[in-house]
């Protein structure tokens, strides 16, 4: 399936940190994020809004080379209570600096994907998965569009496509390598697949169903949470058919 429109994702970044706030609103700031058990909810919350800054900053600058962002200075975040407008402002600030140099342009990331619209498309996705990790800290119930989840896990099957050919100190992901196994993950709703075969220099990804060593169905909600580790690979929500363990190996190489 086609991936989404910068319009399109621009939109769900802005309505998916709406909704993190409303997450938060009220919540104990020192609640521990089970999914991300080193971080309180305030540690995510901030997280997730300094990404949304500092890239929008970077690329407000016009830049000609990589700006890691510890060479980039912003404000400190607000008290906990007020984070959910911090976010917000952050979602509208990435934007409105995408928009205005224009999503096919050069910037700085961290990718060889160089285009500013890479960060709407990373920081929605971000979100997306984060804004679970707040609800499972909360207990607030959690859904996302299909349509932007299916594109979630497009957009990370690319990215582990991508660091399978590289040697990244952060995001190793050479285990994946392999000699033609494969792995289909189908998505039920909506209707999508995405076919990964670990070859001796990498991982390729194609969108496609069919036939594979593992396959694993299910909600492309579930089929997101799963791939990014937020749920686990036996849980019912999914059906796994075929060699598990060639699934539990995948997630076991491929968390942020």
């Amino acid at each position: 399936m086609k991936s989404l429109s910068h319009d399109r994702l621009a939109v769900a970044l802005v309505t998916e940190a709406d909704l993190f706030g409303a997450v938060i609103a009220g919540a104990d700031p020192d609640v521990r994020v089970p999914t991300c058990p080193e971080w309180t909810l305030r540690d995510l919350t901030r997280h997730v809004g300094v990404a949304y800054h500092k890239s929008a900053a970077i690329i407000a600058s016009r830049p000609t080379g990589y700006v890691p962002f510890e060479a980039v200075t912003i404000d400190e975040p607000p008290a906990f209570e007020t984070l959910g407008a911090w976010l917000r402002d952050g979602a509208e600030r990435l934007v409105a600096a995408v928009t205005e140099v224009g999503p096919e342009t050069p910037t700085s990331t961290w990718t060889p994907d160089r285009r500013a619209g890479f960060w709407t498309r990373r920081l929605t996705h971000e979100t997306v998965v984060h804004r679970a990790d707040a609800t499972f800290a909360t207990g607030a119930p959690y859904d996302v569009d299909a349509d932007l989840a299916a594109d979630g896990i497009a957009e990370g099957l690319d990215l582990v496509a991508v660091f399978s050919r590289l040697q990244h100190p952060a995001l190793d992901r050479t285990p994946l390598r392999g000699t033609g196994e494969t792995l289909l993950f189908h998505a039920t709703d909506p209707e999508a697949g995405w076919l990964a075969r670990r070859t001796p220099s990498g991982v390729e990804v194609s969108e496609e169903t069919g036939d594979a060593d593992v396959v694993v169905e299910g909600r492309a909600v579930d089929l997101l949470l799963a791939l990014t580790a937020r749920i686990a690979a036996d849980d019912p929500r999914l059906t796994v058919s075929g060699d598990a363990a060639l699934f539990t190996h995948w997630l076991e190489h491929t968390r942020f």
